[in-house]
């Protein structure tokens, strides 16, 4: 089998029902599906993998005027650590594996790629990553949400063409 390029992947995109709600949000076209045959997925979700119970309160990111990020609960409870937790969890989850990209689920205060909810629990979403986003992303780790499969496709391609010989 061919040495193929692991990509760190949103358990709940799997079909795993570990989302807040205790739900899965599948998404399975077959570029991944194919993927997951060829054992290039590295499964993970950075809550659970905190220790965060399914189900559990939502949680969204708040910003404070001076830019300072906070996770918190519907109940206003502060879960940062956790999330900072999870987050350096699947770090060190891509770095084992040496991937290179990860398939995250947008909207996620751990997950969010291209946007994050406004931390008012209102529904309504902003530009913004989410915690784990943000360190895969300082540490060289290409994420995409799911919106932005076709450039997570294109971006493997691209990087299999220069890494192949």
């Amino acid at each position: 089998m061919a040495n193929h390029t692991k990509i760190l992947v949103s358990s709940c995109l799997m079909g795993f029902p570990v989302r807040y709600n205790g739900s899965a949000k599948p998404f399975m076209p077959p570029a991944l599906l194919r993927w997951q045959q060829e054992g290039r997925l590295i499964l993970c979700c950075p809550e659970v993998s905190a220790d965060f119970p399914t189900p559990r309160l939502s949680a969204e990111i708040r910003i404070s005027s001076l830019g300072e990020r906070r996770v918190v609960e519907s109940d206003s409870h502060d879960v940062t650590a956790g999330y900072m937790a999870g987050a350096h969890i699947a770090l060190r989850l891509a770095l084992k594996h040496q991937c290179r990209f990860a398939l995250l689920t947008d909207g996620s205060p751990s997950c969010g790629s291209s946007q994050i909810y406004d931390g008012t629990f209102s529904g309504k979403r902003i530009a913004g990553m989410g915690i784990t986003t943000s360190l895969l992303r300082e540490n060289g780790i290409a994420v995409f949400g799911e919106s932005e499969f076709s450039a997570l496709e294109e971006a493997i391609h691209s990087f299999e063409m220069k890494t192949a010989f």
